[in-house]
């Protein structure tokens, strides 16, 4: 067994790369974020981790001065999952140490929104009109990400493939999780007109059908060429006053 808790650090934190897929940068983080800590608390063993070394040092982090003054709440509480993550790793291996679940996270501010409204949604799902290729797309783009929840990202990965006989499928997100979403039945419906007129050999269920493309093999949308879709037909939707062309 390791004598150390910069030793039992290093297990966790080869853990969380192997074990649970965390990505290299998550890792890096989780270090710094708990070297920071045993630092400032000065312990050597597990059984020193204490209610009251992890409350001052959430004191000193809320003194902390940031880019910005005050360090964030948010940023706080970065620690304070690592901790978290690094004490139920401790007791995975029945170390004696603090209970995890006596760290809570502290409260963080709102996020100001930029809501739509359900007219305005009601109106920008619609906006895609006709049946070309890029309407077909954009119809089943917006069912998607309205209807299932996907991120940007997750849903530019998506190829055609995709089962639609069935009302969910799975898709793996950040931190290489596999979750479930479910497929309303208009995002079916949108999806499979999409596949039905496409003619092209490519693998990625969204491609780009720039002018730039034409004659070539379609490459796969980008989450950035999303997001100006998105926000073309913001526009045109009158979500916003100007107009912007959609074309990618």
């Amino acid at each position: 067994m390791a004598s150390s808790l910069k030793e039992l650090k290093t297990q966790f934190l080869e853990y969380m790369e192997i074990e649970k897929g965390r990505s290299v940068k998550t890792v890096e983080n989780y270090d710094r974020y708990i070297m920071r800590f045993l630092n400032y608390a000065k312990v050597n063993n597990p059984s020193a981790i204490t209610e009251t070394s992890v409350r001052e040092f959430r004191m000193q982090l809320n003194r902390s001065l940031g880019v910005s003054g005050t360090m964030k709440r948010n940023t706080q509480n970065y620690h304070l999952i690592a901790l978290r993550a690094f004490l139920k790793f401790l007791r995975k291996l029945n170390i004696d140490s603090l209970n995890p679940e006596r760290i809570e996270l502290a409260k963080s501010a709102p996020r100001d929104l930029d809501l739509i409204t359900a007219d305005e949604l009601n109106r920008l799902m619609k906006s895609p009109q006709g049946e070309t290729l890029p309407a077909l797309r954009d119809r089943a783009i917006f069912e998607l990400l309205f209807s299932t929840g996907l991120r940007v990202s997750e849903l530019c990965n998506l190829n055609q493939d995709i089962d639609l006989s069935r009302d969910e499928f799975s898709v793996r997100g950040k931190g290489d999780k596999v979750r479930v979403v479910f497929l309303s039945p208009s995002a079916k419906r949108a999806v499979a007109e999409y596949i039905k007129k496409r003619g092209d050999m490519s693998e990625a269920l969204f491609v780009s059908y720039g002018r730039a493309n034409k004659g070539k093999d379609l490459p796969r949308l980008t989450p950035r060429s999303v997001e100006r879709i998105v926000k073309s037909y913001s526009y045109k939707s009158g979500h916003h006053a100007q107009s912007e062309p959609a074309y990618y």
